[in-house]
């Protein structure tokens, strides 16, 4: 079993559409400084199964990307879903009749989350065709996967104007992963962190911002968008780095370690942290 990361930027994506500033031009002028939207794949190569968290507004080229290097000729296996922001799900349209047109495919959701697609079209459309089939998941009932895996959905703060938002932690037979590319703040989750994270091999975490500096740049108001910076997430999570592999992700554009100024990513690495890339595979 292991994790495919396919995007690891906020939900607009790098380049960020009409933008201009360096990194979304650099962006556009290398693709190596262009990431996709936050999302994973869970393989079980052995029962040759797989799964989406995220169906991302850049689904067709990481579903892609997912066939192309594993040589798999067949969609996912079901989707789960964190929540209803617009990097999160859109990805669902392609399922529909004017694309893939697919049967019945499991999608994985909170009941809020679930009471939105069903309550609005287009999403609804995709309910009544059978394109997709909603199974609800719960805060913190585990979910059984091949391979005697199982994943355990946590409630997680954030900005919830449509859905509620989950966390996943996966365990494989081996080792464990938290996934938490969106929160408001760690001092709001009512989970017991330390306690938390014993047992976790992998984490990966909301890098949204680097440091407040990055929102002046563009005109806006961290109040409106609140996510833990990376520079306070960094020392709330010291005391389980040397136990624990942990990666951010969910750049937003404005994040300077995912621009050519090496210094911050090489800061973020010296603090024994570490900026999650796409194509890495996690093996648990």
């Amino acid at each position: 079993m292991f994790i495919k990361v396919l995007g690891t930027a906020q939900d607009a994506g790098i380049p960020h559409p009409n933008c201009f500033c360096d990194h979304c031009e650099a962006a556009k002028k290398d693709k190596k400084y262009q990431r996709s939207a936050a999302s994973l794949s869970i393989h079980f190569e052995t029962e040759n199964k797989w799964y989406m968290i995220d169906p991302s507004p850049d689904f067709k080229q990481q579903l892609q990307h997912v066939q192309s290097d594993m040589g798999w000729k067949q969609m996912m296996d079901g989707i789960l879903l964190t929540h209803a922001h617009i990097g999160h799900y859109p990805g669902l349209m392609f399922l529909g009749k004017e694309a893939i047109s697919t049967k019945e495919m499991p999608v994985m959701a909170g009941g809020e989350m679930n009471h939105f697609l069903s309550s609005h079209y287009p999403w609804k459309q995709l309910i009544d065709f059978n394109n997709i089939k909603l199974k609800l998941i719960e805060n913190q009932k585990a979910i059984s996967f091949p391979e005697g895996a199982c994943i355990i959905p946590l409630s997680v703060p954030h900005r919830n104007e449509f859905s509620e938002t989950f966390g996943f932690m996966i365990q494989g037979k081996q080792k464990s992963l938290l996934y938490i590319p969106d929160i408001d703040s760690w001092e709001e989750w009512e989970q017991d962190l330390g306690q938390r994270m014993k047992d976790i091999d992998y984490c990966i975490i909301d890098g949204t911002f680097y440091s407040t500096v990055e929102l002046e740049w563009i005109g806006r108001s961290y109040k409106d968008i609140p996510h833990p910076l990376m520079t306070k997430s960094m020392e709330k999570f010291e005391p389980y780095k040397d136990t624990c592999n942990i990666y951010f992700t969910h750049f937003n554009h404005t994040n300077p370690v995912i621009g050519t100024d090496q210094r911050y990513q090489e800061e973020v690495e010296a603090n024994g942290f570490f900026i999650l890339e796409e194509g890495q595979e996690i093996h648990l």
